[in-house]
């Protein structure tokens, strides 16, 4: 596996660990999915946004407070001036978890990724994490990575979607034409297995067959070759691994040299 990470022109992948400190919440802010393991349960959350501030500014210790406060009551957080000392426990994991996203936005930076960032809450908490998110990725000017299972997610909040498997992407585009006629047997796979409320309601689900492979043994091909229902047993497949290309759209890219013989009728929606 290799590769580069660029931030603001820069390899960022190449750095010593002490000039990644001073990108990691300044430059890159970060949403777990889990506020509950993210938050350290002996200290208030008024202290771990200090910590975080003072870590990347000059501000004293009362300026870093008084920035905790205004940013906790940017992102909702009722009566932030009180709850501002209390213990993670002490909060709803809806407001756990808008309290990272304070964390993660206090010092603005230019671009937050957002892991799951709403695994643990229920539906309506969901919506208004991620209202809150787009807002705020709107209002602060930055660039948001949502990392998600949820397809639904993707089609609302983003405009450019990277496919993954096995740990590699195998498809890319602009969000129009990624979920209007993807290029990739497993993104198609992935529509497949969505269930839909205009067929059977006894119709079972199209399940991808198969198992993920191993990632510390990945094979030499294609990962999803043994899965790909375009048929397996293809040789380019099995023996070299598909890079992404261009396809037809030239801004559309996919990982599979045998695209064109996906079904050009099947809806993705």
């Amino acid at each position: 596996m290799g590769g580069e990470v660029l931030f603001d022109g820069a390899n960022i992948s190449a750095l010593p660990e002490q000039a990644m400190r001073k990108i990691r919440g300044a430059g890159i802010g970060m949403v777990f999915q889990d506020p509950l393991t993210a938050l350290n349960p002996v200290f208030t959350i008024g202290d771990q946004m200090i910590e975080v501030l003072r870590a990347h500014t000059a501000m004293s210790k009362r300026q870093a407070r008084a920035r905790a406060i205004e940013v906790l009551e940017r992102v909702h957080i009722p009566a932030p001036a009180q709850r501002i000392d209390d213990y993670p426990h002490q909060l709803s994991g809806g407001m756990r978890q808008r309290v990272l996203i304070a964390m993660a936005i206090s010092l603005r930076p230019k671009v937050l990724i957002a892991d799951e960032p709403t695994t643990a809450l229920d539906v309506t908490v969901q919506a208004q994490i991620l209202e809150l998110l787009a807002e705020l990725r709107s209002e602060l000017g930055m660039g948001m990575v949502l990392i998600t299972h949820d397809l639904g997610l993707v089609a609302k909040y983003a405009d450019r979607v990277a496919v993954m498997y096995a740990g590699r992407v195998v498809e890319t585009s602009p969000i129009t034409q990624g979920f209007g006629q993807s290029r990739h047997p497993y993104t198609r796979s992935l529509f497949r297995s969505i269930p839909r409320l205009d067929v059977p309601a006894d119709q079972a689900l199209t399940a991808i067959e198969g198992q993920p492979p191993n990632l510390a043994k990945l094979p030499t091909g294609c990962a999803f070759e043994p899965r790909c229902f375009l048929g397996n047993g293809r040789a380019d497949c099995r023996h070299e691994r598909p890079l992404l290309a261009p396809t037809d759209t030239g801004i559309h890219l996919s990982a599979c040299p045998h695209w064109r013989s996906l079904p050009d009728a099947e809806a993705n929606a």
